[in-house]
């Protein structure tokens, strides 16, 4: 577990518990609850996102390794053609 899973596990329970708090004590405002669920799916959604940009970053960086290895070896077959 990262900080980010960690940092979401606390948000979602705060979540909940902001929630239980609002239906039986009536303490906060629903727009609070609102506000604490919203944070909670944006900072999940920016965590996800980015994790799947660092796994973009990978795989680009292996096409560009593997189109400059079939480049390599079709100069490799020219120049033995060419002999």
């Amino acid at each position: 577990m990262n900080l980010g899973d960690i940092i979401i596990l606390i948000l979602f329970f705060l979540s909940i518990a902001v929630a239980l708090w609002y239906f039986f004590g009536n303490s906060p405002t629903l727009e609070e609850v609102i506000l604490t669920f919203l944070l909670t799916i944006v900072f999940t959604l920016v965590v996800h996102v980015t994790k799947i940009g660092v796994r973009m970053e990978y795989i680009e960086r292996d096409i560009k390794n593997s189109f400059n290895n079939i480049k390599n070896d079709i100069a490799l077959i020219n120049r033995k053609l060419k002999i």
